[in-house]
């Protein structure tokens, strides 16, 4: 059965600590995002770029409610999930700039984060790509026996795909420690949900596999937490897989390439007005926990840890053409 969640809005002194530091995560993202978009503007990065401003609360919130020997699988809009997971900056930056250096040693770039020391099993560049790869994870988990849940990210374009249908219906089936978490930005690259699917209610459908199955607000990063938080704990259980469906939207178009004309101006503008980060800020000041000087400070020191990072990044060699043909693998002719 579908069913919606919302924060709990109870101010208790032990949480101050923990929501300063989901706003710490949200707006670092924030930051490196919007430095990102403007390195790829100057061509230090290069080739497709996906940002992910705007639905900071999705990657924030789900990924706090993980263990760290839990596993993530993403999509090409990853960079959020691996900050969010612990992944270095200096690591991530590097390889928005295809460096040596790089979480995937400049190999991958921008769609392809990759970290296993961070359970990060990767962005994947198509759509529904990394959905059987968390079936996989999951599955070798419970053959292992090993207490880990996967948390598969993917957008509401996934679910016209037949790997959507298939992921669900064996992780159903085999019972195993799935989270699927789908970002519902209302849009598959420039195709709105209402065009691409006769039911739009995307928790309903993945509750017709046997799936324990929520909507939640994922512009409340609160609200994010508490339903990904409950859902881990049943799956830890032996409550099987669980679905999430993460009502968000993307502030920025599709990609750097996107001209952005499919939607009406409106309507990006009455979504900014429910930011993430803006909505938690409000709450902590509401709760009398957030100074301006320590918002300042904040900020400040965010600029900081991004500025070191795209220097180090700049610094940062090249792999050697010696070693590019190294990690490929080739099957000689006739064998």
């Amino acid at each position: 059965m579908s069913a919606r969640h919302t924060a709990t809005r109870k101010r208790d002194g032990a949480l101050t600590e923990h929501r300063h530091d989901l706003l710490r995560t949200m707006l670092t993202i924030r930051r490196f995002e919007e430095a990102c978009a403007e390195l790829y503007s100057a061509t230090k990065i290069r080739g497709f770029l996906h940002l992910y401003v705007g639905e900071e609360a999705v990657a924030t919130g789900v990924i706090a409610a993980l263990g760290p020997d839990d596993a993530v699988v993403s999509t090409y809009r990853e960079h959020g999930h691996a900050l969010a997971r612990g992944v270095s900056m200096d690591a991530v930056m590097a390889e928005m700039f295809g460096r040596q250096t790089g979480c995937s040693r400049g190999r991958g770039g921008s769609m392809h984060l990759f970290d296993r020391s961070h359970g990060l099993f990767g962005g994947n560049a198509i759509v529904a790509g990394g959905m059987p790869l968390a079936v996989g994870l999951a599955l070798a988990d419970r053959m292992q026996d090993r207490d880990r849940v996967t948390a598969c990210f993917f957008g509401d374009g996934a679910a016209a795909e037949g790997e959507f249908h298939e992921s669900l219906n064996l992780a159903s089936l085999w019972h195993l420690p799935v989270l699927f978490c789908c970002e519902n930005n209302l849009y598959a690259m420039g195709t709105a949900i209402a065009k691409e699917h006769a039911r739009t209610n995307l928790a309903e459908r993945a509750a017709t596999y046997g799936l324990e199955a929520a909507a939640v607000d994922g512009m409340d990063v609160l609200a994010v937490e508490d339903a990904a938080r409950s859902a881990v704990d049943a799956i830890r259980a032996g409550g099987g897989p669980q679905f999430l469906e993460l009502d968000t939207y993307r502030f920025r178009a599709h990609s750097m390439y996107d001209s952005d004309r499919y939607r009406d101006r409106a309507e990006i503008a009455a979504w900014k007005k429910r930011d993430p980060i803006d909505a938690l800020v409000a709450v902590l000041r509401a709760d009398g926990d957030l100074t301006e000087k320590a918002m300042t400070e904040l900020e400040a020191d965010i600029a900081e840890q991004i500025a070191r990072a795209v220097t180090a990044a700049e610094a940062a060699p090249l792999e050697p053409v010696e070693d590019l043909t190294r990690f490929v693998y080739s099957r000689e002719a006739g064998s």
